[in-house]
């Protein structure tokens, strides 16, 4: 038994360092190195703090911000530690309910807009962080972030245009737009004392 014993308890703590210690350790001096940015969390600093990730969305409730799409985490929305969707199906009745409650907040806060309301501005994601919206669903709040700021609708559509990010390779994906970056911009654009919540 002990002939049998020692070479599984050595192969045991060998494999264990190896895995559990030399390979996590490797890969994190890899992703540093290589990826500093990403390795980090992909951070946005501004006038020097922290203030998000590029790849997590953030709550912007301002009418003179540009708004994300909704989140379903809990406690509070773009929760990182309770990534999720909200798991209801299409014909859930309080998904239907949910939907149009959103599509009522966004005609009440922009009541002269006659563009169709982009979808991703009423549905959550499956991770429920999202930091982009769709081109459309930028350009759907263009009329109410510039009267909010005090700003021609023309000057905020180029905005818009300068803060897309385009399909992936190419040909991955739709053309999007990061909320977060969209919203610095703006903030630099203007004196306003507009600040995200």
């Amino acid at each position: 038994m002990r002939q049998l014993l020692r070479p599984a308890l050595t192969l045991f703590v060998l494999l264990s360092v190896i895995t559990g210690l030399i390979y996590p350790w490797l890969l994190t001096r890899a992703g540093s190195a290589l990826f500093p940015d990403q390795a980090q969390g992909s951070l946005v600093r501004h006038e020097g703090k922290v203030i998000g990730s590029s790849l997590i969305g953030q709550s912007f409730t301002d009418p003179g911000l540009f708004w994300g799409r909704p989140s379903a985490t809990a406690p509070t929305p773009y929760n990182p530690a309770a990534s999720s969707g909200s798991n209801l199906g299409p014909t859930n009745p309080a998904l239907i309910t949910a939907i149009q409650g959103r599509i009522d907040a966004l005609k009440a806060a922009d009541p002269s807009n006659t563009l169709p309301v982009p979808v991703d501005l009423v549905t959550a994601s499956a991770s429920g962080l999202d930091p982009h919206i769709s081109v459309a669903g930028a350009y759907y709040q263009v009329g109410r972030v510039a009267a909010a700021r005090g700003m021609s609708a023309s000057a905020v559509r180029a905005l818009v245009e300068s803060h897309q990010d385009a399909r992936q390779w190419g040909f991955l994906g739709e053309p999007r737009v990061n909320v977060l970056a969209l919203n610095l911009a703006l903030l630099a654009s203007t004196a306003s004392p507009v600040k995200a919540k």
